[in-house]
């Protein structure tokens, strides 16, 4: 069964930094648009980045440009996303999400064929 797997969340004081981690399995990252999501309490859930599939191209949030870095790794068949300097506004449950890049969808909230189960970020002093 195709399966995300995100790790590496868990409590940080305010400017501190977390790398989380996108494992899959069940299917190859390689042909696949990486998005990452969150949605904090109370809010919509909202994209953060994406790293394309056929040229590595990545995008990002206003919110979160400049603190954010996504990147893969395809022999792991994992997906990254570094954060720094964060903000207690980056609160939040972290998804993955993966997009065929060939079925005319993109990196949006609802766009997306495989999705994990979160994990939660808390920043807070």
């Amino acid at each position: 069964q195709p399966q995300l797997v995100e790790s590496g969340g868990g409590l940080v004081q305010p400017g501190g930094s977390l790398r989380l981690s996108c494992a899959a399995s069940g299917f190859t990252l390689d042909y696949y648009d990486i998005g990452w999501f969150r949605q904090a309490p109370g809010l919509e859930r909202e994209g953060v980045s994406c790293i394309s599939s056929s040229d590595g191209r990545t995008n990002y949030a206003d919110s979160v440009k400049g603190r954010v870095s996504i990147h893969r790794d395809n022999a792991k068949n994992t997906v990254y996303l570094e954060m720094s300097s964060l903000k207690p506004e980056d609160t939040a449950v972290y998804y993955c999400a993966a997009d065929f890049s060939g079925d005319g969808s993109s990196c949006s909230v609802n766009g997306m064929d495989y999705w994990g189960k979160g994990t939660l970020v808390t920043v807070s002093s």
